[in-house]
């Protein structure tokens, strides 16, 4: 499960897998090609037979990786910068059980690393070309979140303006002639809290319960598909309302909507993503 990327540092073309909780691995076999474009593998394997290399590796293991074999790690770094020693990425990571590098096989296989191995491997290999590489990884970082706020914003936009058509037709149908507006502003509460409990499963004053120290509010904390589904439930609530349909078997529409919504975004959006 992982997102693929590509970039390119001093005409070297780089893959990048972006796997679950943000975790960023480089190849650096293509890193490796660098400095040999026709035996990158023997670069890697070279970088591996350094003792500082063993040692940074296993510190990397000891503190992020719980099932990390210190037993059998401590003969490595003994033997590690010795005429005799050699060590291939897949003997590492079976030895050690390592998670701060893997093999990939087939297209676009080789061997990847953390960001933060990988950016070792680099300075390595040369400095300066370290120094483009964090420089290009930065820009494809900012360029991804400057994407990701302009995508949040779209859909915050959408929400308002199906906000509007939704408090319209709560002022049409379900508030009386004559109110005040402190009892108009009870009415638009209630639905919007029907619209969090059908898309969040509690209401805006259980959210800030449960998140006292924060700031902002429910929907602020919410996801791209999240805005998208409640952006669609207020046009669907204020066609529900002008039909009279009471709130109880609004809310269970609505829940089924947006259910059946989330799936569908988020299986779309692993597909795109090549999950």
């Amino acid at each position: 499960m992982s997102k693929k990327d590509l970039i390119s540092v001093r005409g070297t073309e780089i893959t990048l897998l972006l796997k679950p909780n943000n975790k960023n691995y480089f190849c650096i076999t293509d890193i490796a090609r660098y400095k040999n474009p026709v035996e990158p593998k023997d670069v890697v394997k070279n970088w591996l037979r350094n003792r500082g290399t063993i040692e940074f590796l296993g510190l990397w293991e000891k503190i992020h990786n719980p099932n990390f074999k210190g037993v059998e790690f401590d003969p490595l770094v003994r033997e590690a910068g010795s005429n005799a020693f050699t060590l291939s990425p897949t003997k590492w990571v079976k030895t050690v059980n390592a998670i701060g590098i893997f093999i990939k096989a087939g297209s676009g296989g080789g061997t990847y690393a953390h960001e933060d191995i990988a950016f070792e491997f680099a300075a390595w290999i040369s400095a300066e070309f370290k120094l483009y590489l964090v420089t290009e990884f930065k820009r494809l970082k900012r360029d991804e979140q400057r994407r990701l706020s302009l995508e949040w914003n779209l859909q915050r936009t959408l929400a308002k303006i199906n906000y509007r058509i939704h408090t319209d037709a709560i002022r049409e149908h379900l508030i009386p002639a004559v109110v005040t507006k402190e009892q108009a502003s009870l009415v638009y509460a209630s639905e919007a809290d029907l619209l969090n409990v059908a898309l969040f499963g509690q209401t805006a004053a259980q959210w800030r319960d449960a998140h006292s120290a924060d700031d902002g509010n429910l929907r602020d904390d919410a996801t791209l598909e999240q805005l998208v589904v409640l952006s669609n439930m207020e046009s669907i609530n204020a066609l529900l309302i002008r039909q009279g349909l009471a709130q109880s078997k609004r809310l269970v529409q609505l829940n089924t909507v947006a259910i059946t919504q989330m799936k569908s975004l988020l299986a779309s959006r692993d597909l795109l993503n090549g999950v």
